[in-house]
């Protein structure tokens, strides 16, 4: 047992796995449902940094999604990344925490230096614009999401995605999941019930599904070299299984979009720059 914690029955992620997530840094940008779930489990598996950004305080109908918040919060209209800080010292309290109640736009220093980013954000722009600067500093990206689609009267389907992709390999647009025609749609319209639909069940499957990527990322535990990852959630039969979707597109080796294996890396990058506001 370290002095930071017994972690002994999740050694099996590798003899050094400690030390390796107590040196990684993590952004998670989106602290409501989807992002509170990754913040609480990475306290749990003793990442060492957290990086929290969003600019949203908690409002009444993020009560039934938002991990640690409470009514109280909801009448203080406490920020989220409060909320989410808060909940990482109460499981670790040596673990670092940046809580930065702004967009992640704002945020470079935050991002510059990080080790992995994750995405819990609302609209097909906003994460077509973050794996855009997470190439830009060459940082593996993972991206969590919920819909719910209207199939008949009364009767709805809930559905979800994580995809990690890595700098170098196909991006959202390569894999098809961020099109045109999704970029044209309203950027915070999602499917057919109201504004953002999200309930706690998904976004803690998702959430969950994003960590395993990290885990896999950084630990010795089960490493993959695989480009990218895209795991489909289909809430109505709760099944989890990989995408089918990319079977359908020819993925190029080298991605067009993002300037491809040279176009990485930029040190002059600026998040601010008119092409991400």
């Amino acid at each position: 047992m370290s002095t930071q914690g017994d972690f002994s029955r999740q050694s099996f992620l590798g003899a050094d796995s400690e030390d390796r997530l107590a040196r990684l840094r993590v952004v998670i940008a989106g602290l409501g449902g989807g992002g509170s779930h990754v913040a609480q489990q990475l306290a749990h598996v003793g990442v060492g940094e957290i990086r929290l950004l969003d600019p949203d305080c908690i409002d009444p109908s993020n009560l039934n999604r938002l991990i640690g918040a409470t009514q109280e919060d909801v009448k203080a209209a406490r920020p989220k990344v409060l909320i989410a800080q808060r909940t990482i010292h109460g499981i670790r309290p040596w673990i670092k925490v940046a809580a930065e109640q702004k967009k992640w736009q704002e945020a470079a220093h935050l991002i510059q230096d990080a080790h992995v980013v994750i995405g819990c954000l609302d609209g097909f722009q906003q994460r077509d614009y973050l794996e855009g600067a997470a190439r830009r500093y060459l940082l593996p990206y993972i991206d969590v999401g919920m819909e719910v689609t209207k199939i008949a009267e009364g009767a709805f389907a809930v559905s979800g995605q994580m995809i990690m992709t890595r700098p170098g390999g196909p991006c959202l647009q390569c894999l098809g999941f961020i099109t045109p025609e999704r970029l044209a749609q309203e950027e915070n319209r999602y499917g057919d019930a109201g504004i953002n639909p999200q309930v706690v069940w998904t976004n803690g499957t998702l959430a969950s599904l994003a960590v395993g990527a990290l885990i896999r990322l950084v630990t010795p535990w089960f490493p993959t070299q695989e480009l990218y990852t895209w795991l489909e959630f289909d809430g109505n039969a709760q099944t989890v299984s990989p995408s089918e979707q990319p079977r359908y597109r020819l993925i190029p080796e080298t991605c067009p979009h993002r300037g491809g294996r040279d176009g990485l890396g930029d040190p002059f990058f600026a998040l601010t720059s008119p092409s991400l506001e």
